[in-house]
């Protein structure tokens, strides 16, 4: 039987329940051979910025769910704005000539809050569905045009754009990319990383901002302008391992989109809501128009599934024309989903009362002015942020930037560190990506740095003890 502990929720049998989820549930991302021998750790519960695992042990979440819980967890009014749209109506078909409240009502915010003329929207369960529908949209919109020839698309080295079969295929991340998968490979191309700290030979910025640009541009006029049909970027690269691109890249790489008639599809999946300290960072920090903008995540703050592709007036204008009998058949079961939609407008009205945005822009200059602090131990190679998402990078050796090898895992062997010490960070191999819940303060901040440099101090005196530093 489960006992009460003091934190207020049940404790398990953890040890049946490691053994159930080995037995019967897949884990995205599952690594087989590490699983099979340490299994997974059950979180039972959540509060604001921390999360409890089934033994009652407390962990101050510093990658905020996986970027997405934005206003913290176990918010009453969340919980009540939920029931109150489950007992109202749970469920309403959304196709072809039906519609809901909350959907409605939803689209027509995120018209609002999104830039420029990006007033059309079509609701996903994922960032990654929502990924796929823009890539279809674009399909569609290019056939609308006579362009049948215009169906290439350009993404980058390292970025993420969600696990389904298009937008993994758009994603860059080599590890993303097993042979045991099978890719789209004839129609969509990778081009550098715009990652300064790994740029080796170029000498400054302006000069690899300048390398960037011309790259683009001679990837389209090697396909042929007249097939390139988008080129997909995150403004700041997530999983790709917070990658901020050298200042005037968005503004040089959208020019030559509107130079060549290539559209512009922005993934704010993670940069959306807040996480910049803006609704959406494309134009408000960056200075772009995008055509497309993907959002999911920090809509609900994780509080139900939900994405969105948000798409511009020239677009729907050319599918949408009267008299070509045209039917856009893509959709989800649960597109735009009323309980979801309902998540979505309270997670936004809280956002708005509580002046979360206002929050972010005052607190993350000091997040990532004392997570630079960590650059003084010696395996700490670079540190860098925009908002409150940032990433530690290790190496084993800071002057040449020399990497650790891979299957060290110097990333996860900090974090299983910082898991010890109540600190959950992100391991991506090299790196720790942070990106906590947009309500955290000065006193959380100060315990991430302080119980990650107890974390990383503890790996270097293994890492000297087992030979490897």
């Amino acid at each position: 039987m489960a006992a009460t502990n003091k934190a207020g929720f049940n404790q398990f049998d953890t040890k049946a329940l490691n053994q159930q989820d080995k037995a019967h549930l897949l884990h995205p991302w599952q690594v087989f051979d590490v699983f099979n021998k340490e299994g997974a750790m059950p979180i039972a519960a959540g509060d604001g910025a921390y999360i409890y695992d089934s033994d009652g042990n407390r962990y101050l979440d510093a990658v905020g769910g996986l970027w997405c819980t934005n206003i913290g967890l176990g918010r009453k009014e969340m919980a009540d704005a939920i029931a109150e749209q489950v007992c109202t109506m749970a469920y309403a078909n959304p196709f072809v000539d039906m519609t809901n409240v909350p959907a409605v009502k939803l689209a027509a915010k995120l018209a609002d809050l999104a830039p420029g003329d990006l007033n059309h929207v079509m609701f996903t369960c994922s960032g990654s569905a929502a990924v796929d529908t823009a890539f279809r949209l674009i399909q569609f919109y290019q056939n609308c045009r006579g362009k049948h020839d215009k169906k290439h698309i350009i993404s980058r080295k390292n970025s993420y754009h969600g696990s389904t079969y298009a937008a993994m295929s758009i994603g860059g991340k080599p590890g993303d990319h097993p042979p045991e998968f099978d890719f789209i490979t004839d129609t969509i191309h990778h081009i550098s990383t715009p990652n300064f700290y790994r740029a080796e030979q170029i000498k400054n910025e302006k000069e690899f901002l300048n390398f960037l640009l011309k790259e683009l541009e001679e990837k389209i006029l090697s396909i042929g302008p007249e097939k390139v049909a988008a080129f997909f970027a995150e403004p700041v690269m997530g999983a790709g391992g917070v990658i901020i691109p050298p200042e005037g890249y968005h503004q040089g790489t959208w020019k030559i989109c509107q130079k060549y008639d290539v559209l512009y599809v922005s993934d704010e999946v993670v940069t959306g809501f807040g996480r910049l300290g803006h609704w959406f960072c494309s134009k408000e920090v960056f200075g772009i128009q995008p055509d497309i903008l993907i959002t999911a995540k920090g809509i609900t703050s994780g509080y139900l599934p939900l994405g969105a592709a948000i798409y511009s007036d020239r677009i729907h204008n050319v599918i949408s024309e009267e008299g070509k009998g045209r039917c856009f058949s893509h959709g989800f079961t649960y597109s735009g989903h009323p309980v979801a939609c309902a998540a979505a407008l309270k997670n936004i009205e809280i956002m708005e009362q509580e002046n979360i945005l206002g929050h972010v822009k005052h607190i993350a200059p000091y997040f990532l002015t004392q997570l630079k602090t960590l650059l003084d131990l010696p395996i700490v190679g670079d540190v860098r942020g925009c908002g409150l998402m940032a990433c530690v990078e290790f190496v084993k050796n800071k002057q040449s930037k020399e990497r650790f090898p891979e299957e060290l895992d110097i990333g996860k062997w900090i974090s299983n560190q910082a898991d010890s010490r109540g600190l959950i960070v992100r391991p991506i191999v090299n790196l720790n990506v942070m990106s906590p819940p947009l309500i955290i303060n000065h006193d959380q901040i100060d315990c991430i740095v302080s119980t990650l440099r107890e974390s990383i101090i503890s790996t270097v005196e293994e890492l000297i003890e087992k030979g490897h530093f």
